[in-house]
């Protein structure tokens, strides 16, 4: 059995468990208030160039989205949000149980909003009778596994600033994307570009953990006492910090990012040549094929996976998912199965 469900199945790298385990025995000050929490902060500032930033560490995405929002809007403003985007589509209604309505565009495959999508919905918040559109949620890579280039959010960067919008940019699957061939931008850029993001852990080589970086010094004020009000205070705060200083003080996350999205397009390619196409091509480490369904009985005793969506009535989109463990031989070994299953004359 493969393991294309998602990138958070593994529980750590190695150098991750080996880091918090050498804190055993340790007495720790507590709520992140601690050298390992602090050191790590020092060392994302410095590789985002960014002295003036502030740095929160999170549990997990929902959490660092949910709460972010409702640290930085008030309660007559709403967030802009692709149709597809995780906001939207996988996080329960937190964001509006947190008092803020999401406006949505329909975006194309790549999930990737541009300064088209956002500025009809500003226009449509002149309105004193409707909520003031305030703060642009993307995420990098999209949920549908969509690359930003630098062109493209600068753009939308201009476009939110001449608008009096905050950009945020959820970095769950950062390192995925950076890892892309279509990737050129840096953690610098990053600061430049947004108000806010993070820095995900918890899909790249983390037990869990999200560090947020906020940019905006006037999205700074208060938000440790916002970030108690929601839950989001882990008292054993140093484990995040441990954690996030193992997979970035030596490079380890950007490896391991990269070593996802490319055992994920190995993937791809392998099945573009047994002639399964895919829903949408992506860039990162999350590959949509369409099967047909008569295909899904074998395709459940191969590997893990998700469904994603039903484009008509014979095939359905199924998701697969690489991570920072997936090796080529998982690969290889995936694709030659396939291969078998599809020489069957029934399938053919």
């Amino acid at each position: 059995m493969y393991n294309f469900r998602n990138d958070y199945s593994e529980s750590a790298h190695p150098d991750v468990l080996a880091a918090v385990c050498a804190t055993a025995g340790a007495h720790v000050t507590g709520y992140g208030a601690d050298e390992y929490c602090a050191r790590c902060a020092d060392l994302i500032r410095e590789q985002c160039a960014c002295p003036r930033a502030d740095v929160q560490f999170m549990v997990g995405g929902t959490q660092a989205n949910f709460t972010a929002v409702a640290a930085f809007l008030r309660p007559w403003e709403a967030v802009i949000c692709a149709q597809s985007g995780h906001l939207n589509g996988h996080e329960g209604g937190a964001v509006e149980a947190a008092g803020h309505k999401l406006l949505l565009a329909r975006t194309g495959p790549d999930g990737k909003l541009t300064p088209a999508h956002v500025l009809p919905i500003v226009e449509e918040g002149g309105n004193d009778h409707v909520t003031l559109p305030r703060l642009v949620y993307v995420s990098d890579a999209t949920e549908t596994g969509g690359v930003y280039t630098k062109a493209e959010l600068t753009a939308l960067s201009e476009c939110c600033r001449a608008n009096g919008l905050y950009l945020f940019l959820d970095g769950a699957r950062l390192a995925a994307a950076f890892g892309s061939g279509e990737n050129d931008l840096t953690l610098p850029d990053l600061a430049r570009l947004c108000d806010v993001f993070y820095i995900g852990g918890t899909k790249n080589g983390a037990l869990m953990g999200e560090a947020l970086v906020i940019v905006n010094p006037q999205l700074q004020p208060y938000f440790f006492r916002v970030k108690k009000q929601r839950g989001a205070v882990l008292a054993k705060g140093w484990l995040l910090g441990v954690q996030f200083d193992a997979l970035l003080r030596g490079g380890l996350y950007w490896e391991l990012g990269r070593n996802s999205t490319a055992m994920a397009q190995r993937l791809q390619a392998g099945l573009a040549g047994l002639g399964v196409p895919m829903l949408s091509p992506s860039p990162s480490n999350q590959i949509f094929p369409l099967v047909p369904d008569g295909l899904l009985p074998a395709l459940d005793r191969l590997c893990t996976y998700e469904l994603w969506s039903k484009p008509d009535a014979h095939h359905t989109a199924v998701r697969l998912v690489t991570s920072f463990a997936t090796t080529q031989a998982d690969v290889d070994g995936f694709l030659a199965q396939l291969q078998k299953v599809l020489q069957r004359p029934e399938l053919g």
